[in-house]
């Protein structure tokens, strides 16, 4: 099982004779020992550990050995801008979001990304499900770090923020007030390292106003504002790659006097706001997918009609504003014959999300007993979201994601996981392939240059170190 230290020299007598502090500097002296149990250690800490110097000194050293061990945080936006030149295309880039067991899924994820070759993936979570998994940015940022060390991960790693998300109802009451929570949400990730984020204002579209422009007004707006912003937050030369969105996912597909409409009115409002600012990279835009798919009675999810047109037509308005192209949302759930075609239409990036929690609960070995104890726990804590025409199934498919914060540790535990993360890594390498970024690690490369800034160690972390040296 892996260890869990509660207090600061337990953690630097843990790193033994792998690793050492010296100075404001994490010396690696045995690779191999330190990306084995001690990287999975140190991983855990960070997650689990309750004293904050401890958890602090974790999330440091994870931070400090990414960067000794090249697996560097990155932005995405030199690629995307060499798609919009038409450069590189043919591919779409795979965007999953880690709900669960993000140290286990990271690992996995990059070394299948290892075994094909594969530079162009990217490793989300969205704003909503920070909350109910209980994973902070800095949280986020050290799981997936640790998972790319122990893989054995050398090369950039594209952190996002996915669906920065605007809540109409909060806006509608206070606009500013609502604003902020984005505008810090976006300064959490920075600090965090994130360097790609998704502004989604498309939520504050109103399809009833009398033309497209004064419909896509406040969407433009608020993503222009938080483009300004993020651009001011930019201190070690990276340029963030920022998304933006027309179509909220699950309501009326998008179409391209929209995107125009959208994108003429950021232009302007971004030049306003930071003349000269380096814009979104891409645009997500609703086809015909719902976030998490749409359940039916026995718990299964429906077939979607997925318009492949829209994808393929508003990609090609897109890269002649200089975009990468348009974003697909709600694809986990797909039928598998479908992937191929994202590709084939030159679709920029694909979310995927839902697909990979299914995979988990649903696995044979996942156990019965946990099981049950989610589903009380959905009766229990989330029976005011149930819709009156749900089924009982129903409703747990669409509520069982709120278990995955309190049951957090026993997600990470699992006895059965090494089964269960080997269906997931077959699912990754399949969606690898139909995606088209098989062998895309030389392209990425050619573009991508991360930046490795050295901090400082924690307080905690520096005196525990001086204290062992004097004694």
């Amino acid at each position: 099982m892996p260890h869990v230290a509660e207090r600061v020299p337990d953690l630097i007598s843990r790193l033994g004779g792998a690793a050492h502090v010296a100075g404001d500097r994490l010396v690696i002296d045995d690779e191999k020992a330190f990306r084995g149990d001690i990287i999975r250690d140190l991983a855990w800490t960070a997650t689990f550990a309750t004293d904050e110097p401890t958890v602090a000194s974790a999330q440091w050293l994870v931070r400090e050995a990414a960067r000794e061990l090249g697996a560097l945080s990155a932005s995405i936006h030199e690629l995307y801008m060499a798609r919009a030149r038409g450069e590189v295309h043919g591919f779409t880039v795979p965007a999953i979001n880690l709900r669960a067991q993000t140290f286990d899924m990271a690992r996995t994820i990059y070394e299948t990304a290892e075994a094909s070759d594969v530079g162009a993936v990217i490793v989300e979570i969205a704003r909503s499900e920070q909350t109910y998994t209980y994973q902070r940015p800095i949280d986020f940022a050290t799981a997936v770090l640790a998972g790319a060390i122990a893989a054995g991960w050398r090369g950039p790693v594209f952190l996002q923020g996915d669906h920065y998300q605007f809540n109409m109802k909060k806006y509608q009451a206070d606009p500013e007030a609502m604003t902020e929570e984005i505008r810090r949400a976006c300064r959490l990730a920075i600090d965090a390292g994130y360097r790609n984020i998704d502004i989604d204002s498309s939520t504050l579209v109103d399809l009833a106003l009398p033309t497209r422009d004064v419909q896509q007004h406040e969407n433009y707006v608020r993503a222009a504002e938080l483009t300004a912003l993020i651009r001011s937050l930019e201190t070690d030369g990276v340029t963030v790659s920022v998304g933006g969105e027309i179509g909220e996912v699950g309501k009326e597909n998008s179409n391209e006097e929209e995107l125009v409409a959208y994108l003429e009115g950021y232009r302007r409002e971004l030049e306003g706001r930071a003349p000269g600012a380096v814009g979104i990279s891409k645009v997500s835009v609703q086809t015909g997918t719902s976030h998490g798919g749409v359940p039916l009675p026995d718990g299964s999810v429906a077939e979607v009609k997925l318009d492949f047109e829209v994808l393929r037509r508003l990609g090609e308005v897109a890269r002649t504003y200089g975009l990468a192209g348009a974003v697909q949302h709600g694809a986990s759930t797909l039928p598998d014959e479908l992937f191929h075609r994202f590709p084939a239409v030159e679709t920029a990036e694909i979310h995927l999300a839902t697909g990979f929690q299914n995979a988990l609960f649903e696995h044979p070995a996942f156990p019965a007993e946990l099981h049950r104890e989610i589903e009380s726990f959905c009766f229990s804590n989330a029976i005011d979201e149930r819709k009156p025409d749900q089924t009982d199934e129903q409703f747990v498919y669409t509520t069982r994601k709120k278990a995955i914060g309190p049951f957090k540790r026993q997600l990470w535990d699992l006895p059965s996981k090494d089964e269960i993360l080997a269906a997931q890594r077959r699912k990754i390498g399949f969606l690898f392939t139909e995606l088209g970024v098989n062998g895309s690690r030389e392209m990425v490369d050619g573009y991508i240059r991360p930046v490795g800034q050295r901090t400082p160690p924690p307080d905690g972390l520096r005196e525990a170190v001086s204290a062992g040296a004097a004694g």
